[in-house]
C-alpha cells in the first residue's frame, strides 16, 4: 500500500478508489457500523466522482451476534486491514475487556504504512490498547472518558470534542457523533460541497455546533455536607440575584474564605464557578420549555445580559444559547430571535 495518499492516487498519478474496511466482532454496536456503511459503503453516482470502495472483516469466526438480537457475519478475517487505507473500529464489546493481540497487530502494521486509523464511541480503547494515541488527542462518549483517562494515562483525552483529528488517527465521541467523524473524512477526501452533499442525503448537518458537552446530563451534584447545605439551598433559590461569594458565605454562617475551602473540597470547584454553572444549568432549563428572549432568560438565572449568557453557555457547553434552543427546545421553533 505504500505509494498510496488518503485520497486514493497513486505516486504515479494514476486514480483508484480510497478503500474503506470496517471491522466487526462478536457483540457488535450494530449502528456504529451502519453509519460506516451508510456513508462509505453506499453507491454514489450522483456526485460523479469515484466513491469509496467499502468492505467489512471479521475479528471472530462465523455468525456473530450484534445488538438488537441480529447476527450478520463477514466474508473474510483480519487480512483485509492490510489492504485498507482507512480502518474503522465501529465501537467495542467492553472497555474493560482487553482486544485481542492480532487485531492490535493488524492496526499497527495499518498504521506504520499510512493508513488511516478511525474509532468510533467506545473503539477508542482498542486503538488505546494498540498504542496508536500515545502522546496523541483523543475523544470517547462522555461515559468513557474518566475509564480512558484512568486506563491511559499518555492521552490527552478531549472531553468535549464530537470528534478528534489527531494526524492520521481519529476517533469519535458518542455513537452519533461517528456521522460528524465520517463526514470530516469525506470532507478531507473530496472537499466541503461532496461532503455538504453526502449530509444532506443523510439529513443531517455538515457540521454541527459545539461539542458533546451540551448532551452530557449535568444534574445538581450530590448533596455536600452539612456546612455548604444552607448556601447552596440559598443560592438556588436566588439566582436571579447578583450573588457574591460573601452572600453565600452569610447564609451558610461561615467564613469566606472557609466556604471557598469546603466548595474546593467537596465539589471540587470555586464557589464562583460552581454558581456560573448552576446558572447555565438553569439556563438550559428555560431554553429548553419557554420561548422567553434570550435577554429574559439571561435575566432570569442571574447573567444580566445575553453578552454574558452566551459567553458562560460557550465556556461550559461550546455552543450558544440560540444554538442550544434550537436543538433541544421542547416548545420553540426554528424563527426565533437571536
Amino acid at each position: 500500500m505504500a505509494g498510496f495518499d488518503p485520497g486514493g492516487r497513486r505516486a504515479s498519478g494514476h486514480h483508484r478508489r480510497h478503500r474503506v474496511v470496517a471491522v466487526i466482532y462478536d457483540r457488535l454496536a450494530l449502528f456504529e457500523l451502519a453509519i460506516a456503511v451508510e456513508v462509505f459503503g453506499l453507491p454514489r453516482p450522483e456526485l460523479e466522482i469515484p466513491w469509496y470502495e467499502f468492505a467489512v472483516c471479521s475479528l471472530d469466526r462465523g455468525s456473530l451476534r450484534a445488538t438488537g438480537a441480529i447476527r450478520l457475519a463477514a466474508p473474510g478475517g483480519l487480512r483485509a486491514i492490510a489492504r485498507a487505507d482507512t480502518v474503522i473500529i465501529p465501537g467495542w464489546r467492553d472497555p474493560a475487556e482487553a482486544p485481542p493481540a492480532r487485531l492490535l497487530r493488524a492496526l499497527r502494521r495499518a498504521h506504520r504504512r499510512g493508513a488511516r486509523v478511525v474509532s468510533i464511541c467506545s473503539g477508542v480503547f482498542v486503538l488505546a490498547a494498540a498504542g496508536l494515541l500515545d502522546g496523541r488527542r483523543a475523544t470517547t462518549h462522555w461515559r468513557y472518558v474518566e475509564r480512558l483517562r484512568r486506563q491511559y494515562p499518555g492521552i490527552r483525552v478531549e472531553p468535549d470534542a464530537l470528534y478528534v483529528d489527531d494526524g492520521n488517527v481519529f476517533s469519535s465521541a458518542g455513537s452519533a457523533a461517528g456521522i460528524d467523524l465520517c463526514l470530516h473524512l469525506v470532507r478531507l477526501d473530496h472537499g466541503a460541497e461532496i461532503a455538504n452533499q453526502v449530509a444532506r442525503r443523510l439529513v443531517v448537518p455538515p457540521h454541527r455546533d459545539g461539542g458533546q458537552a451540551q448532551f452530557i446530563a449535568r444534574p445538581v451534584a450530590p448533596r455536600p455536607g452539612d456546612g455548604l447545605a444552607p448556601a447552596i439551598d440559598w443560592a438556588l433559590a436566588h439566582l436571579d440575584r447578583p450573588l457574591r461569594v460573601a452572600d453565600m458565605a452569610r447564609a451558610s454562617a461561615l467564613s469566606p474564605r472557609t466556604l471557598a475551602r469546603r466548595f474546593r473540597a467537596e465539589l471540587g470547584a470555586t464557589p464562583h464557578r460552581w454558581l456560573n454553572h448552576q446558572r447555565v444549568l438553569a439556563a438550559q432549563r428555560r431554553l429548553e420549555g419557554s420561548r422567553e428572549p434570550i435577554e429574559d432568560v439571561a435575566a432570569a438565572v442571574g447573567f444580566g445580559s445575553a453578552q454574558t449568557l452566551r459567553l458562560h453557555f460557550r465556556r461550559f457547553l461550546r455552543t450558544s444559547p440560540t444554538a442550544y434552543r434550537l436543538r433541544f427546545s421542547t416548545r420553540a421553533r426554528r424563527r426565533l430571535p437571536p
